[in-house]
């Protein structure tokens, strides 16, 4: 239960100077800076293992003008990346806050490399869609999961604390909204801690169904790819304590999780040349418009299947990513030598599939409006995938310091939010989120979140 209750004459087992609620990216990246300060940030987490999301994830931020690209010679500026965000979310997102998170993202990744030990390295075998440079900078392993465990690591080293099993009920605030502290429950025992300052990294609120059908219903009874402890929590605290919400309608989809897998399928799989066919071995859609809003592309399909169609050269691309690695060893990767032969393995029409194939013209735009550049060749591959919701996009208003705001568009005296916890730059529908967007919004906001909360 997320409920927010009056403080008064509330006495609190222990005190900090600064709480965060939630260990995943957002948390950890506010840990660290917090402690730069100076000051020593204790973090709540729900699981046994901090993970969040970002272990879910491929582990990939989006960056403008880092030490990285100019290894590679990419010419790429903050400017553009703000352009590039602004473009994809159809001019809805908070021009400011756009403009500050593409600013600060270089020097987040290079901060991030430095104090964490993070080989960054920038994807350049393919771009995704809506980046205009190349600028996805991941780790060896392509994984969120590495992420978040060099993360966890960096702040162990620092001897930050960090109270894992252990959820967060209720916050304590006085009448003017400034939280006091919180409690918090460890096998059923309930704890209060007072703090000077508060961070939300909680993330969304994609695992509660019930917030879902309510501003999703789009995606109400679909595949949710995220961490089920995305409850909303934060959300609901800040509305309990009077804060703005904005574009609760947006999140990130994701149209190409393999199934029965349920393992992500890289969308370089479609970016480099490939395309989807549902049942009837029909294309559906203008693939090139982004993976997010492929997710209900995808649903809509007959039982809410589609296939990737791809080729051998598009698979060794996509190996360089673990998750796909591991689809393939779990045998969701089909590969025949004709397009005859993957229908039928597949079970869709061969003259259908075969047709849809005879119609793409390279370099020309396709009845849906999509161009292709490199023509497939044998031997073909699918994988049968459906479409998925990953995290939310909306959320807890904010200014560019991550102070969460009131309705009147002040900050509360002491709350910050960060990651999903905050509403994003994707803008208010899911065709707005760029490819990186969440990381994007955890790291940058996450380190601002605790600079700025160590202050108070």
């Amino acid at each position: 239960m997320s409920a927010v209750r009056a403080s008064e004459d509330v006495e609190f087992d222990s005190e900090v100077p600064l709480l965060i609620i939630g260990a995943g990216a957002a948390g950890l990246c506010a840990a660290l800076a917090a402690h730069e300060t100076g000051i020593e940030p204790l973090l709540i987490e729900r699981d046994a293992v901090p993970s969040g999301s970002t272990a879910l994830s491929a582990g990939l931020i989006p960056a403008a003008g880092t030490r990285f690209q100019r290894e590679h010679g990419i010419a790429d500026s903050p400017k553009l990346f703000a352009d590039d965000i602004a473009h994809k979310a159809h001019g809805e997102a908070d021009a400011r806050l756009v403009r500050m998170v593409a600013e600060r993202a270089g020097p987040t990744v290079e901060w991030l490399a430095d104090t964490c030990a993070m080989p960054f390295e920038v994807i350049t075998d393919f771009n995704y869609p809506g980046h205009s440079a190349h600028r996805m900078h991941g780790l060896p392993s392509r994984t969120g999961a590495e992420l978040i465990d060099r993360l966890r690591a960096a702040v162990e080293a620092r001897d930050i604390p960090i109270l894992t099993n252990r959820a967060c009920e209720t916050l304590f605030a006085d009448e003017d909204g400034f939280v006091e502290g919180v409690e918090i429950n460890a096998s059923g025992a309930g704890e209060t801690i007072g703090c000077g300052a508060l961070v939300l990294a909680s993330s969304g609120y994609g695992g509660n169904a019930e917030l879902v059908r309510r501003h999703i219903p789009e995606m109400a009874d679909a595949l949710y790819f995220g961490h089920p402890g995305n409850r909303g929590d934060a959300l609901l605290w800040g509305e309990a304590l009077g804060a703005r919400t904005l574009h609760l309608a947006a999140y990130q989809g994701h149209g190409s999780v393999a199934t029965p897998h349920n393992v992500l399928i890289t969308w370089a799989v479609v970016t480099e040349g490939g395309f989807q066919v549902n049942r009837d071995g029909r294309r559906f859609s203008n693939e090139a418009r982004g993976y997010s809003e492929a997710a209900a592309d995808v649903l809509r399909q007959p039982d809410a299947i589609a296939f990737d169609i791809f080729d051998a050269r598009i698979a060794d691309v996509a190996r360089q990513f673990e998750d796909f690695r591991n689809a393939e060893k779990a045998g969701a990767l089909i590969v025949a030598d004709t397009l005859e032969a993957l229908a039928r393995r597949i079970g869709v029409a061969a003259d259908a599939l075969c047709a849809e194939f005879a119609q793409i013209e390279l370099g020309k735009p396709d009845r849906f409006g999509r161009i292709v550049e490199q023509r497939l060749a044998p031997p073909y591959c699918a994988v049968k995938v459906t479409g998925a919701l990953f995290h939310t996009q909306g959320g807890l208003a904010i200014d560019t310091h991550a102070r969460v705001l009131r309705q009147n568009g002040r900050p509360l005296p002491n709350l910050f939010a960060a990651g999903g916890a905050a509403v994003g730059v994707s803008g208010a529908q899911a065709s707005g989120y760029l490819s990186g967007n969440g990381l994007l919004t955890a790291t940058v906001l996450g380190r601002i979140a605790g600079t700025g909360a160590a202050k108070l």
